[in-house]
């Protein structure tokens, strides 16, 4: 591994079998992100197959030219990998942890508020359906109510019709048509937000991993540049190159006095100005973990409102309406040489007629309610899991990034372990 790392390194390969182990390792690396890369583009950024292909193709190309020819591409590459334990590749999991959650949790809870409305438009459809036809009912009392006052006063007087009418049948239809007009425009308005907010979370993310993908390679190329140019750049560990300056030159004592400031790069311990930042990069994805859980619950809480109002639906019983009518009719003649009034009993009405009120109809088409993925949960749970992890090894991702550099350039090493032995050979004559 050393030999091979050695090679992959090394500015210019010293004759044709490093040259073709170059080529195999690079070919290697670029088939891997390639492969990568077209995942990404088609699950994560939802690009539609052949594009992704194609993009993957032309990446893969370009990325095998780079890392076979130009040395610093090489080095830069290498140290995209553990800068993804920084903050951008905080940044690319957070994109990737929204675009999971809107892609999945916001059509769900959609769907769920979708069930409700269709739950309360059925209740209204079948609470009118049912009191629009207790209008037969009143029909039907309204005939044989005129059928009673026929029979009771036609030996008196003949009437033309005696008979009552509702009108209100007639409309029905036009009642059911409006009220399926509004839930169709309803359904429509619902469907159209959900495209749009998919479409724009969709396009938002595109560009937003884009802008980390591209600021990444940017970190690092900036690492690079402040590495090559400024001596005084992330130059406070004790490396190996250090250590052997000063014991040639009989000054190991250096290093022991000044072990507060100075790190090792191969330890486990972190200094106190390194805690301090990983606290408040841990407070930072805490707030993200909260906002996320308040996306997760308002999925939880809408599918318990669309079931709870499911299942209470089926369980409206109807309301029995009983009508009772009751009628007496009777007539007085004044007869002018009898001076009382001459009453004449005609009949009387008493009747009860019955009715339902129906609130549900098994007929009404509902969607069942969509329960939450628990798959989205758990690749949301182990995301964020990675990014309290990148918090504490954004550290040790710097570290190895001074690494890399120093793998690649070890004449710059040493010209910054020299540096840092006289800085440390200063401060030691004026104590």
């Amino acid at each position: 591994m050393a030999e091979l790392w050695s090679i992959y390194s090394k500015a210019v390969p010293a004759d044709g079998r490093e040259l073709w182990t170059l080529f195999v390792q690079c070919s290697c690396v670029t088939v891997v992100i390639g492969a990568l890369f077209h995942n990404w583009l088609l699950a994560s950024l939802e690009y539609s197959w052949h594009l992704s292909v194609a993009m993957a193709v032309s990446f893969s190309l370009l990325l095998l030219l780079a890392l076979l020819l130009v040395h610093p591409a090489r080095c830069v590459f290498s140290m995209i990998m553990p800068t993804l334990g920084t903050k951008q590749g905080r940044k690319l999991l957070f994109s990737t942890c929204t675009m999971i959650a809107v892609v999945n949790l916001t059509p769900n809870i959609i769907s769920n508020i979708k069930t409700i409305l269709q739950v309360i438009e059925c209740i209204c459809k079948s609470s009118s359906d049912s009191l629009l036809n207790s209008t037969a009912l009143l029909d039907k009392v309204a005939w044989e109510f005129g059928d009673v006052i026929q029979e009771t006063i036609h030996p008196l007087y003949k009437p033309m019709n005696g008979h009552f009418r509702f009108l209100l049948l007639h409309n029905k239809s036009s009642i059911y048509q409006q009220m399926h007009l509004a839930g169709e425009k309803i359904s429509r308005e619902f469907l159209s937000v959900e495209v749009l907010v998919k479409d724009s979370i969709r396009v938002a993310n595109r560009l937003v991993a884009g802008f980390f993908v591209l600021y990444l390679c940017f970190e690092s190329t900036w690492y690079l540049k402040n590495y090559l140019t400024n001596l005084c750049f992330d130059n406070f560990y004790i490396t190996k190159e250090l250590e052997r300056l000063a014991m040639d030159r009989k000054a190991a004592h250096l290093l022991v006095g000044s072990s507060k400031t100075l790190l090792r790069p191969t330890g486990l311990k972190l200094s106190w100005e390194e805690v301090v930042p990983c606290v408040v990069r841990a407070m930072l994805v805490t707030v993200a973990l909260v906002l996320m859980l308040v996306v997760v619950a308002m999925d939880h809480f809408a599918f318990s409102m669309a079931d709870t109002a499911v299942r209470k639906a089926a369980q409206l019983s109807a309301v029995p309406v009983a009508l009772s009518i009751k009628y007496q009719v009777s007539a007085g003649v004044k007869i002018w040489i009898v001076p009382p009034l001459l009453k004449v009993w005609l009949g009387d009405f008493n009747r009860t007629y019955h009715h339902h009120l129906i609130f549900s109809s098994a007929h009404c088409r509902i969607s069942p309610p969509t329960p939450p993925s628990p798959s989205v949960l758990l690749a949301v749970g182990l995301l964020f899991c990675i990014l309290y992890a990148t918090v504490f090894l954004e550290t040790y991702a710097r570290r190895l990034c001074r690494k890399i550099a120093a793998s690649f350039f070890p004449s710059w090493e040493e010209k910054r372990a020299l540096h840092l032995y006289r800085k440390l050979s200063r401060r030691h004559r004026k104590e």
